[in-house]
């Protein structure tokens, strides 16, 4: 199977949540196809039955979905094409390219073994590779084989990495893997991602359940994939899934290799190491097109442009100026660049958020909350915080000791006691900015203060806290009742 339109895909496996690192992969695969006028699959590599859940797919199309991620092809499951995989393992038997294989695990831990015994290393020692004039062992009864891949044994493996390079890999490095598992139930272990459960499990108990070196070569034959962009831990499979390829008379897709992502300790993020989901991080108030940015910056560059819109990645992204390096994930610097995204945001989209961020908090959204947006997501890197700052427009707020004695002191209460009976006089109609500004304006006038002597108390009492945007337009947007008390509660 040829094309000559270019093919990307991604393919994470539902045993967990969409990590950060194959967010990127994706990012970058999307990018690449979409430069191209390309196009870009989904694949759902569910064979690893008993840790797949159907929780983990929908959160990876969440994840997917969120980011803006689309795609031309997909979801497709693996567990849907066993059919297809056990008739490429009968071609490659019937070709001489792989061949059965009854070793028990015990053979092969004995044989492990005696390797490390002799200073070897251990690998699979081709006992059951079929070669003229070898005679095989006799089959042993009751033991269901495996199929492996007849490797070459001499010769080398070399592509131009789309990332790193040229690699070479000496086929003595890399032995006889094991492309097909019996079929011995271990599939009803757990169930099949994609839900349809009794079916992908009944073909595994009749077929077997391809290995990942594998599944990933038929999968990227049969879907035409002519680039692959993957996390580097991938180098060490490639040469494996090469030869298969050649093998079967496939075309080569390209390999890109990426570098892993570090975390603050310096060691690679993973799922299996804490790494926080794409979807936590939606839920903790991100930006899709800040996270979206923050991702491709993490590792690629275009120059020195560290903001950038989506349409301006797929102008850029040609698959060059990937780094070689493994990037460091900075939280600061995603704050930093999704602040820049809050900022831009349309107001009525982050009043959206912000309301299903209140609703977690069990608080009602305030009236005019895009105008609240307006006022406050300057100061805010995430609708977390943006909530953070309305939610005293619509719950107790409780100033600290310290505000309360540095600022609430006798001298100006009786003010502010003033500034109440000024605000509780205005009519609905009258509660302006402006009509709020002049009764702050004629109560310090009338007690002999400046404006910070009287508008820094009122900040603590009203908001909490002795910081906000200017005073009139924070108090413009107050429900008048709750406003007063809570200068009346002086």
């Amino acid at each position: 199977m040829t094309s000559t339109v270019i093919r990307t895909r991604i393919a994470p496996s539902p045993t967990g949540f969409l990590h950060l690192g194959t967010a990127r992969t994706a990012l970058f695969s999307w990018a690449y196809a979409r430069h191209y006028g390309g196009q870009f699959v989904l694949r759902i590599e569910d064979t690893d039955v008993a840790r797949s859940t159907q929780d983990s797919v929908e959160q990876i199309l969440a994840s997917m979905k969120w980011l803006g991620l689309e795609y031309d092809e997909g979801p497709v499951y693996q567990m849907q094409r066993l059919e297809r995989y056990h008739a490429v393992v009968q071609q490659m038997i019937e070709a001489g390219t792989a061949y059965y294989c009854y070793c028990t695990p015990q053979d092969l831990d004995e044989m492990r073994e005696g390797q490390k015994a002799r200073g070897e290393k251990t690998r699979y020692d081709g006992r059951w590779r079929p070669e003229a004039g070898k005679t095989l062992p006799p089959v042993p009864a009751g033991v269901k084989p495996v199929v492996r891949f007849k490797n070459p044994l001499e010769g080398d493996v070399t592509w131009e990495d789309l990332v790193k390079g040229p690699i070479t890999i000496n086929n003595r490095e890399i032995d006889d893997l094991i492309i097909m598992r019996p079929a011995d139930g271990g599939a009803e272990a757990g169930g099949n991602a994609n839900g349809d459960a009794q079916s992908g499990q009944g073909a595994a108990a009749r077929l077997g359940v391809p290995t990942y070196n594998f599944a990933v070569v038929v999968d990227d034959w049969d879907m035409a994939i002519t680039h692959v962009f993957r996390g580097d831990e991938h180098i060490n499979n490639t040469p494996w899934q090469i030869n298969i390829f050649r093998a079967l008379g496939a075309p080569l897709p390209q390999f890109g290799h990426i570098p892993v992502i570090l975390g603050d300790d310096g060691l690679k993020l993973s799922k299996r190491r804490g790494a926080v989901s794409v979807t936590a991080y939606e839920e903790n108030g991100y930006l899709p097109e800040g996270m979206l940015n923050y991702l491709a910056r993490l590792g690629w560059s275009h120059g020195d442009d560290e903001l950038f819109t989506r349409e301006q990645l797929v102008q850029w992204f040609d698959g060059t100026h990937i780094h070689k390096s493994p990037a460091q994930w900075d939280p600061a610097k995603l704050e930093w660049v999704n602040a820049h995204y809050i900022k831009q945001a349309d107001d009525e989209r982050l009043a959206t958020l912000v309301t299903a961020q209140l609703a977690k908090r069990g608080l009602s959204a305030p009236e005019r909350l895009p105008a609240l947006c307006a006022l406050f997501k300057d100061r805010c890197s995430t609708t977390v915080a943006l909530a953070d700052w309305l939610s005293m427009y619509v719950a107790p707020v409780t100033p600290s000791e310290e505000d309360k004695a540095t600022h609430l002191t006798d001298a100006v209460k009786p003010a502010i006691r003033t500034l109440a009976d000024k605000l509780d006089a205005l009519a609905a109609a009258d509660w302006t900015k402006a009509a709020i500004s002049a009764a702050i304006k004629e109560t310090i006038t009338a007690h002999g203060l400046k404006m910070p002597q009287l508008a820094i108390p009122v900040r603590v009492l009203v908001c909490g806290r002795a910081q906000t945007p200017s005073v009139d337009a924070v108090l413009e947007l107050f429900n008048k009742e709750i406003l007063v008390n809570r200068l009346r509660s002086v």
